[in-house]
């Protein structure tokens, strides 16, 4: 029979389910926090959703850009975004295991390349609200009711048919199609452009404030995992964990990284494909 664990040997570690250390013990319960964070934030808009669902905006009519090509990409550019952000994750799970094996160059190759997957995934994102934020050529139009109507240029087809005149499109899926309805709404209106915390040319300005908040709260946290990943970088590079004799540190950053990564693929879910 092994010798009785005193409380001073169990929470040495080497003990399970006590064998954690003390630093990836504290970032578990700093991501559980972080985690409820994100499921209010993404629930409230689940419910904004739900409660304005014939009117919400859709997001491939709404990204649909990507650069250096013209006409509609739907979500595309925001797929490579996601792509971009997860192979991050797989450089950061490989430099975590040459951590493991003591392996200081291989550690540096890839967290190096972890650092340029998240920069550039911040770069993606900048691009993506820049667009959003100026909007199309085309605009919009507010009606007097508060509403937004996306004009569709005369020789469009609409539903199978082609008009030789402007239709209106309120929401996703309904569209007005009489001239007389048409010039009677668009009597007063304000022509918009792009999106704001006040006006969305894409349809409700709560889309816009979500989009703006959850996304801008996690590319936060995109950018904070940058700077994390870019010091333990450097303190690859100048031996630090080496002369410590272990690579903990990285995967102490890893479970931020991979944290963030994950809430992504909800927020992708939530804001893009649902």
């Amino acid at each position: 029979m092994g010798a009785k664990a005193t409380t001073e040997s169990v929470w040495r570690g080497g003990v399970k389910p006590y064998n954690a250390s003390y630093g990836k013990m504290m970032m578990w319960f700093f991501l559980l926090t972080d985690a409820l964070t994100f499921s209010g934030f993404l629930g409230a808009y689940g419910f904004a959703r739900f409660k304005y669902a014939e009117i919400w905006p859709v997001a491939e009519n709404v990204f649909t850009h990507f650069p250096g090509i013209q006409g509609d990409q739907p979500l595309i550019y925001v797929a490579l975004m996601t792509f971009i952000l997860i192979m991050s994750s797989v450089t950061m799970v490989l430099a975590v295991h040459h951590g493991k094996n003591m392996d200081a160059k291989k550690v540096a190759w890839w967290m190096g390349l972890t650092v340029i997957g998240g920069i550039i995934f911040l770069g993606s994102q900048a691009w993506e609200w820049m667009h959003f934020i100026h909007g199309t050529a085309e605009g919009a139009l507010q009606l007097a009711d508060g509403s937004i109507a996306k004009v569709i240029a005369a020789g469009t087809e609409v539903m199978g048919q082609t008009y030789n005149f402007d239709v209106l499109r309120l929401g996703a899926e309904k569209f007005i199609t009489d001239p007389t309805l048409i010039a009677t709404l668009s009597e007063g209106a304000e022509h918009i452009y792009g999106a704001s915390m006040v006006a969305n040319e894409y349809g409700l300005p709560q889309f816009a404030n979500f989009f703006f908040f959850i996304t801008g709260f996690h590319g936060f946290h995109v950018f904070t995992g940058v700077i994390l990943n870019l010091i333990v970088f450097l303190n690859v590079l100048f031996g630090t964990y080496e002369k410590r004799g272990h690579y903990e540190m990285v995967e102490k950053v890893g479970l931020y990284w991979h944290f963030v990564d994950l809430v992504w693929v909800f927020v992708f879910t939530f804001f893009y494909l649902v």
